[in-house]
């Protein structure tokens, strides 16, 4: 009996216990199924940030291959020396429009992703071949528009509907359109300058091939059509005070006056013609530097209302020591006939993200159009892909639970007009110096970063020297601008990457926020200065041997030339140059106080509503001034 009082006990402990051990074995399972799926879903967000791709409106089928060519690195090049203490490689200058027409020898490269990079999410998300893709597309649109994005263009007004339209797909950012009057310059003819010095006619040659041609048409200036031939008086002293206007042989009024490039700006000597109530107005270059014998792409400024032609230094040397003997009979005839003078729309985009404080906004620009002789691919596509990358790839992480939004309003906006003088960002600046909304107003930023060229195929890897900026920038902006300066220098020595200081001389769309105090900075990969042996050297030595570039080329050799095109692109620098741009955001966009940072003596908040010192603007003799 007791045996069977046993047998009862165990049947009901078995009873028990078998539904529990079921019901463990089935919440088990659920729990690591539920794991699995959450493990799934972490890795797939994070796929969905490194793996998305950038939608277009109208995907291009480019033109070209979707792997450009590289001519100097390779995709991945090694980086054997790693210097102990931040000392650049030689400092670069930017001096005048390259002479070089030939595009350089390529071989072809492929894109890659990278690898993710130290304390920069968006550096470690941002992929190339997306970037490629943006630049690829603008390649497209000055293929079918007659070569080139230039303002008043069908190629321009296409590069910013493409730039519209992938924001407006692939962002939730605030996008503002504004637009300001441009004269159009565009000639309906060549121009004609016919010159009798005592009754012997010589026709000079007028091409968009400066080395090459005689004279060049300025930009902004007017039509003129002379019947007869008039008189050229030279013009002593340069031309930049009213005394060399009044001490010349005979008056000037009514004459076509002749003046040397120097001492002031373009604007300055067209100003001073126009006020003698000149004919014309011939400007020639001063001989000083082997750069400086051709004629130069000038301009005078969009209030000139004189005809002004540049001269090459042979030519205008000759006419001056002509006109300068009072035996002689010096005249000139001249027409220029232009398609329409009158001030066409340009556009500025902006494209502002959702959170962040508008009243402490960091701007990132680059100009969106080419010269007329171009596509324009390095200059600018490089930096307007780029700027348009990194708002894309901040936009999908923003989307992320795992990246917080930053404190500050990050502003992306794409400039017109740069290549005739700045004018889109001039006229921004000018907009944010009468605004009151918050938001609007210069002084709600703190800072602006500018990308102009980051794919030079002969590359350096070039950072915006504050130390180089105008004595006259005003105080406030200097010590911020240092610290950019060391913020990109700090980025390529953890990278193990050569790096170079190139000249803060407001040459790019940085100049009027500069002007008027406000810290910034930039990344530039050359134009048209000559790649020095020095330079080479130092960056082999970093990158190893046969990647120093080309000794005695240019950055550049397709600068504002025709062959500006999507395989004038150096994949591998232009990654690198992306990838920093995207460090240096997010680096200011996660500093606790960045207005403090920028500005360690304080800042002014009320700007003075005219226009900046002149003494500023004058560096810029190569746009004339063009802040004014």
């Amino acid at each position: 009996m007791e045996s069977n009082m046993n047998e009862d006990k165990m049947l009901k402990f078995m009873k028990i216990l078998v539904p529990v051990v079921g019901v463990g074995i089935v919440l088990t399972t659920v729990v690591f199924a539920l794991s699995i799926a959450t493990l799934v879903k972490v890795n797939k967000g994070f796929d969905d940030i490194q793996g998305n791709t950038i939608v277009t409106a109208n995907p291009i089928n480019p033109t070209n291959p979707t792997n450009p060519t590289n001519p100097t690195n390779p995709t991945n090049p090694t980086n054997p020396t790693n210097p102990t203490n931040p000392t650049a490689g030689p400092t670069i200058t930017t001096t005048t429009v390259s002479t070089t027409t030939t595009a350089p020898t390529t071989t072809t490269a492929t894109t890659t992703t990278g690898q993710p990079l130290p304390n920069s999410i968006l550096a470690s998300a941002i992929r190339i071949e997306d970037v490629m893709h943006l630049l690829d597309d603008l390649q497209t649109i000055a293929t079918h528009a007659d070569g080139n994005r230039a303002i008043h263009t069908r190629g321009f007004n296409e590069t910013l509907d493409h730039i519209y339209d992938a924001l407006t797909l692939n962002t939730n950012y605030n996008i503002t359109q504004n637009s300001f009057p441009v004269r159009d310059s565009t000639l309906d003819s060549n121009p004609v300058l016919l010159v009798s010095i005592n009754d012997a006619i010589q026709n000079y040659t007028y091409s968009n091939n400066l080395t090459i041609a005689d004279f060049t048409v300025a930009r902004f200036s007017t039509s003129l059509n002379l019947s007869d031939y008039v008189t050229i008086t030279d013009i002593p002293n340069l031309g930049c005070n009213e005394t060399d206007w009044e001490n010349t042989i005979q008056s000037v009024v009514g004459q076509v006056a002749l003046v040397k490039r120097g001492n002031c700006t373009f604007v300055e000597k067209a100003q001073l013609a126009s006020k003698y109530n000149v004919t014309a107005l011939l400007i020639y270059n001063d001989g000083t530097a082997p750069d400086r014998f051709q004629p130069m792409s000038i301009s005078v400024g969009e209030d000139n209302a004189i005809p002004v032609l540049s001269l090459s230094y042979a030519l205008g040397k000759a006419l001056a020591d002509a006109a300068q003997d009072p035996a002689n009979n010096v005249t000139a005839l001249i027409n220029i006939n232009l398609l329409n003078d009158k001030p066409l729309p340009v556009v500025n985009i902006c494209a502002d993200t959702p959170t962040g404080d508008p009243a402490q906004t960091i701007v990132i620009g680059s100009h969106s159009d080419s010269v007329p002789a171009g596509p324009g691919i390095n200059d600018n596509g490089s930096g307007s892909a780029a700027n348009l990358g990194l708002a894309i790839a901040l936009a999908k992480l923003f989307q992320t639970p795992t990246y917080p939004p930053f404190k500050y309003r990050i502003r992306f906006c794409w400039w017109g007009a740069e290549e005739v003088g700045l004018l889109g960002s001039n006229f921004h600046v000018k907009q944010a110096k009468i605004a009151t909304t918050v938001g609007e107003r210069l002084e709600d930023y703190l800072i602006n970063l500018n990308y102009d060229m980051l794919g030079s195929p002969n590359y350096i890897f070039g950072i915006y020297d504050g130390d180089t900026a105008n004595p006259n920038t005003p105080s406030q902006a200097l010590p911020g601008s240092n610290k950019i300066t060391a913020l990109f220098r700090d980025w390529f020595i953890s990278q193990k990457l050569p790096w170079n200081h190139t000249d803060f001389s407001g040459r790019s769309d940085y100049g009027p926020f500069l002007a008027e105090g406000i810290v910034a900075g930039g990344l530039f990969t050359g134009g048209d200065d000559v790649k020095t042996q020095e330079t080479h050297d130092y960056m082999a030595q970093m990158l190893g041997q046969g990647m120093g570039g080309t000794v005695g080329d240019d950055y550049d050799p397709c600068y504002h030339q025709a062959c500006d095109s999507i395989q004038n692109i150096n994949v591998s620098a232009f990654e690198k140059m992306v990838q920093a741009a995207a460090y240096a955001l997010e680096s200011l966009a996660r500093q606790d106080n960045l207005t403090e940072w920028l500005y360690p003596g304080g800042r002014t908040t009320r700007f003075n509503n005219e226009s900046p010192q002149r003494k500023y603007d004058s560096i810029n003799e190569y746009f004339g001034m063009p802040y004014l």
